[in-house]
Formats: C-alpha cells, structure tokens, sequence
C-alpha cells in the first residue's frame, strides 16, 4: 500500500489501463483490460479480476466490482477555485536532469482562500558534489549542504505538507519531474499524484503583453520584490504572489472558474490562446 495517499504507482501497465478506460467511458471488464494491458487473451472474468485487482491494489483512482474495473473521477476537478489548496513550490538542483542529477534546497507556499497560509523550506544534502557553476548561481555550497537532511528525511513531511493540493510552479515540468524523481528513490514505483499546473503558461494567457514570461519579468510587472534570486523559498514565495495576483485575471478574462478549467487554460496550446485572447470569449462562454 502506498505510505501516503497522495502517492500512485507509476507503472506503465497502471497508465496503459487508465488510457484504455478513458477510451471506454470510465469503465471496462477486467477480461478487456487483461487482454489489452497485460496481452493475455482468453482469461476467464475471476482470474481477469484478480489480475488487475493486483494490479491497482490500493490505489484510490480506480473501484472493481462484478469484475468490472471503473476509472473514479477526481473530485477535485470540479471544485471551485476558491475551495482548493495550491502549493507553490520551487526547486533547487545540482543540474538540470534526472538522473544523474538531485535535489538541493526545497521551498514551497501553502494558497488557502487567496492568501498564504503556510510554508514548507529546506536545504536537501544531495549526496553528490555541487558543480561550481550551480554554487555560483544559487549560492549554495556544499558546505551548507553538508549538515542539511537527505530527501529521504524531507519526503515524509513534504507529502505531508502537500496532501491533496494542487502544484504550481514556474516552469512546473521541472519541478514536478525533480520531485517524483526524488519520491521514486525514497518509494519505489511511485509518484505524485498531484495535479501541476504552470505559471509561465498562465501569465502567458492573462498577460500576452510582456516581452517574455521569465519570473523576472512576471515578478517585476506586479512590483513583487524577490529577495534572493535560485534559492528556492525566494523564488517559490514569488511564484506564490504571482499566482494569487493572476487567480482574479484568469476568472475575469477567461471565465475560469474550478480546477478544470484552469487544467484546460493551462494545457491549450498558445495558438489557440491568441485566438481566445483576440476574441475576448471566456472558457464558459
């Protein structure tokens, strides 16, 4: 069983078999699952129950019933703006890739209601030497680092801390693929399941204007100072502002009201957000 339940496998077969039941409407016999996923064909209903019973064990995403598997829809989708948690985060690392590279400092603000509610800082001892350009740029040394806990010793508190929010990040790709690559290592097989959501994407959708949609420039644009520039907590609690300054603006310009709508704001391609920006129609609309 996974140690929180913010955590899913991250298997292929788990995603194969949720790719196959969004195809089918949210639900499917196991006997088709079994034949698609696993390439197993002519396994009686019981045994195909049991396959994938094993399969999804104790993950919340999924129900079997009469040997028919449904895909549970995330009530968090449909919540309102206004009733989620958000958790701005932010990540420091030895390099720009995993593997080979690690986590070196971890900063992250709570969004309760349109305000800050909580904060989450911590260096991360990489176990791996710090490059001297990355020391250069985020300050970190690896003396500091030296005394700071391994991720192993951060992870419970972190998923903790988290819980069912929804992530936000700059550049949020990067952030969440650090996060599960560090969460992988600590529990094996599994990642978060947290939807992400980007800052860099949302600005561009309420601000095409700016020259560019660097935290820098977004920063700059609203008058939020940033205190110390690739340390994590300075950068998160930045990202944090910006996003509360853009929640209003994405609800006046584009309609949004609940998750998701934001999730399909932040997933459209900027083609079509030039088009929608042009012609002033909200999501709802």
């Amino acid at each position: 069983m996974p140690p929180y339940p913010n955590l899913v496998s991250d298997s292929t077969l788990v995603q194969d078999t949720i790719d196959l039941l969004t195809g089918s409407g949210g639900r499917a016999p196991a006997t088709e699952i079994v034949d698609a996923v696993f390439k197993l064909s002519h396994v009686d209903d019981e045994l195909a129950g049991l396959l994938v019973a094993d399969l999804v064990r104790n993950d919340r995403r999924f129900r079997i019933e009469n040997h028919t598997v449904e895909l549970l829809q995330d009530d968090r989708q449909s919540r309102l703006l206004k009733d989620l948690d958000f958790v701005v985060v932010d990540v420091e690392a030895t390099g720009a890739k995993t593997p080979p590279n690690r986590l070196i400092e971890l900063g992250a603000y709570r969004i309760r209601h349109g305000r800050i509610a909580g904060k989450f800082l911590s260096l991360v001892n990489p176990e791996i030497p710090i490059p001297r350009f990355v020391a250069s740029l985020t300050g970190i040394s690896n003396e500091m680092v030296k005394q700071a806990p391994v991720f192993a010793d951060v992870a419970p508190q972190w998923l903790d801390f988290v819980s069912d929010s929804v992530l936000i990040a700059h550049n949020s790709n990067f952030d969440a693929n650090f996060l599960n690559h560090e969460i992988s290592r600590v529990y094996p097989g599994h990642r978060m399941m947290n939807p992400h959501l980007c800052t860099v994407k949302l600005s561009r959708r309420v601000l095409p204007e700016l020259l560019n949609h660097r935290l820098d420039t977004i920063a700059e644009h609203f008058s939020i100072p940033i205190a110390s520039r690739h340390r994590a907590g300075c950068d998160a609690l930045a990202t944090a502002e910006i996003f509360i300054q853009l929640l209003p603006k994405l609800e006046a310009i584009h309609g949004v009201k609940d998750l998701a709508d934001l999730c399909f704001l932040n997933d459209l391609e900027d083609t079509q957000i030039k088009i929608t920006n042009a012609s002033a129609n909200p999501i709802h609309g």
